[in-house]
């Protein structure tokens, strides 16, 4: 399996829920509000023998021209967006499920960024993002899903094409789902943000942002152990350092 890091850039985020860019080099994340945190911003791309994937679509920022990030960032690694076949959705903050779809500034129409793409979300998950709204949801990127043909809303636990595994944990969100992927022996793990980050599988703590803390704390020590036991490779969505980790 190739996999490849779709970074849209660092940013901190403090109880706005707002992302404000930062810049490694040169900001001070003393100068940001009391309490923010400085996290990277990452759908990845995975290409395996039957699909071209996407997990997450990030923030939906566009470039100067126009251009989604995450399109550019597709044909700067030689993939044309239009052959994404599927769309693995973990949740839908707005960090995660933004570039879902693009609006037309002319026609003032949502379309779909993947519309070849089937997306998978999870159906409990949809509903309550639409019902529970700003500031950690957006519905107006995702409302789109609604009535698309080429949407399966998922429930509970299972499979897509016997290779990729979803399993719904809440702990971060309330129908917050995991990813994994296998192929030829390979195990990909996505956790998305129950395990966003490398440091935060190396130490026991209690986010007070995660819709259940302790579930997620639980959760990471559980995945580290079996990671080392089975050899994962694990994809980090918001870390700046160390995106991908195999164990």
């Amino acid at each position: 399996m190739r996999i490849i890091p779709l970074s849209e850039g660092s940013f901190t985020i403090d109880k706005t829920k707002q992302f404000i860019p930062f810049d490694t080099g040169k900001d001070d994340l003393q100068q940001r509000s009391v309490g923010s945190l400085l996290v990277e911003v990452q759908p990845f791309c995975v290409i395996t023998k039957k699909d071209i994937l996407i997990i997450d679509t990030g923030l939906g920022f566009c470039n100067p021209d126009g251009t989604l990030q995450i399109h550019q960032n597709l044909l700067n690694n030689g993939i044309n967006p239009m052959e994404v076949t599927k769309v693995l959705l973990s949740h839908l903050h707005k960090d995660h499920a933004g570039g879902v779809s693009k609006e037309d500034k002319i026609l003032r129409q949502k379309f779909f960024s993947f519309p070849t793409a089937t997306y998978y979300v999870n159906k409990d998950e949809f509903d309550f993002a639409i019902e529970k709204g700003k500031p950690s949801y957006t519905p107006d990127e995702f409302s789109i899903l609604t009535h698309a043909d080429k949407v399966v809303f998922t429930q509970g636990n299972g499979h897509i094409d016997d290779y990729i595994r979803y399993e719904v944990t809440g702990a971060h969100s309330p129908w917050h789902q995991i990813f994994m992927i296998e192929e030829d022996g390979e195990k990909l793990f996505f956790g998305a943000d129950v395990a966003p980050q490398l440091n935060q599988m190396k130490s026991k703590f209690i986010a007070k942002y995660d819709y259940d803390g302790k579930r997620c704390m639980e959760l990471r020590q559980q995945w580290w152990q079996q990671a080392h036991d089975q050899h994962w490779t694990f994809l980090f969505y918001h870390d700046i350092a160390t995106p991908v980790l195999k164990c």
